[in-house]
């Protein structure tokens, strides 16, 4: 299973899951445009990536702003050439009570959960759909699947990124373009890491694996849906959270 010759863009590289996904991505053979609005974590990834022998181009991004969007995948294009992968991976979540929440974190909850989503899989889909070839891997979590105590907004969000994987596979299969969805459970990122001990605990225990993933497990369906191995799967939803949800 390699990635050699694909052009690859991965958004919330930064840190956590996306920045994982770019490093095994470039470990195995793809060059690879990150997308953040942290420029200082850009840099940081970018440099792991140089090290991987990647050709790699970062991109601050606002993945909340369409126009942020488009000009980072036209600078993509130009520095690394026709994209044949997009990897969303943006997210934040706060969790509290539903009737907590203030109108402004539902709506950045939505924004960049979800119309990031919809958003970054627009701008790549021209040139996708001129070379008839493609694929777009969207981040979206079991919350998504099962809903999640604390976290109705962020659940429904990712619900939303599911149905739209599937209609937007529907749609694009004509280009012989795939579009899969990966579902991680709790993991062991920085948002992670900023949640209570107890609830940490609680969350581990509720696992059958005993564990939060890794990113870097997250990371490898990733690759397995960017590479080759999976040219005739699209509209899949996939988890990745230890049996935390087992679905029939």
């Amino acid at each position: 299973m390699r990635l050699d010759g694909k052009n690859i863009i991965v958004t919330g590289a930064g840190s956590g899951i996306g920045k994982a996904i770019a490093l095994m991505c470039a470990s195995y053979g793809a060059d690879v445009s990150t997308a953040d609005l942290n420029t200082e974590a850009l840099k940081v990834t970018s440099a792991e990536l140089e090290k991987l022998g990647s050709k790699c181009v970062a991109v601050t991004t606002d993945v909340t702003n369409f126009e942020s969007v488009t000009a980072m995948v036209k600078q993509t294009q130009d520095t690394l050439g026709e994209i044949d992968a997009l990897v969303n991976c943006v997210g934040w979540d706060i969790i509290e009570p539903f009737w907590k929440n203030l109108v402004e974190y539902w709506d950045k909850v939505i924004d960049i959960n979800y119309k990031s989503v919809v958003y970054c899989s627009r701008a790549v889909l021209d040139g996708m759909m001129e070379k008839k070839a493609g694929k777009i891997i969207n981040i979206a979590s079991d919350a998504g699947r099962g809903g999640s105590s604390g976290e109705t907004v962020y659940a429904g969000a990712k619900g939303g990124v599911i149905a739209f994987t599937k209609s937007l596979a529907r749609e694009v299969a004509r280009y012989n373009i795939l579009v899969n969805c990966i579902c991680p459970g709790p993991t062991n990122t920085p948002l992670y890491q900023g949640q209570p001990e107890k609830m940490r605990q609680a969350l581990e225990k509720a696992i059958p694996l005993k564990r939060v993933a890794e990113p870097e497990e997250v990371a490898g369906a990733a690759v397995f849906f960017a590479s080759d191995l999976a040219s005739f799967i699209t509209g899949q939803i996939i988890s990745v959270s230890g049996g935390l949800t087992l679905y029939g």
